[in-house]
């Protein structure tokens, strides 16, 4: 009975953990720039005493990221950067050191700062920051231009670069923030690195795929508890027909 009962308990967190990662792949399913985080069930040798060959256990895992590129949508919104392929943008982390997303709805906060998803975006000195009120234009190597408020066309100046770095090959890491990083330090600015402004990146989570298995999963995690229940009532019908003999 207590096999049993470790088996299922097991699996059903198991499947609990899986549910977590399909409840948030599909929560940002409209988050700009998102990549799908990649779900598996995988087979693991049972460890500790009385461990055999033939017995195995569950565990589920997150292999890695599915980093395809999501639909690209014309917004007409200026600030709006749709990146090319294998490129990404710098943002600067809750701890101070540089990582990379492909969230392009840019925003600009009270203190200046351009930032992406509320993280400040990166140029070539650090964080860049626009005049306040200026309207800000962004070219397609990421150079962001500005117009004070109240000034001529021909009073546009530049106020930064936005950091474009490369990754083609897909050896980032995501980070519990949903920032990627890359484990050799920061990755050096992609010079051929192109934007299209006016537009943006949606999220290459597909809705009818991530609901589909989240009701697998879910219905996964009511069969194991129906084990649980169930191994349980066969024990106190044992115990029970144990005192009778007894």
């Amino acid at each position: 009975m207590d096999r049993i009962l470790y088996t299922a308990m097991v699996a059903a967190k198991q499947s609990q953990d899986q549910q977590a990662v399909v409840s948030n792949n599909l929560a940002n399913a409209t988050t700009s720039g998102f990549r799908e985080q990649i779900h598996a069930l995988r087979a693991v040798p049972v460890q500790g005493d009385g461990a055999l060959p033939t017995r195995v256990s569950m565990m589920a895992t997150t292999p890695g990221t599915d980093f395809s590129i999501g639909p690209i949508n014309a917004t007409g919104r200026d600030l709006d950067v749709a990146l090319q392929e294998g490129n990404w943008l710098a943002v600067q982390g809750a701890d101070g050191a540089e990582a990379y997303t492909r969230r392009g709805d840019l925003q600009v906060n009270g203190e200046g700062l351009l930032t992406s998803g509320g993280r400040p975006v990166i140029g070539d000195g650090g964080p860049i920051v626009v005049p306040l009120g200026a309207s800000l234009s962004i070219g397609a190597d990421g150079t962001v231009s500005a117009i004070g408020a109240g000034e001529q066309p021909d009073a546009i100046a530049e106020v930064g670069r936005l950091k474009l770095v490369n990754d083609a090959a897909g050896n980032l890491e995501r980070g519990d923030d949903g920032l990627f990083r890359a484990g050799a330090g920061a990755l050096p600015r992609d010079e051929l690195g192109r934007l299209q402004s006016g537009a943006l990146e949606g999220s290459n989570v597909s809705t009818m795929e991530a609901m589909v298995s989240m009701i697998n999963t879910a219905r996964r995690y009511e069969m194991q508890l129906q084990v649980i229940e169930h191994t349980d009532q066969n024990s106190q019908r044992a115990n029970a027909l144990l005192s009778m003999n007894g």
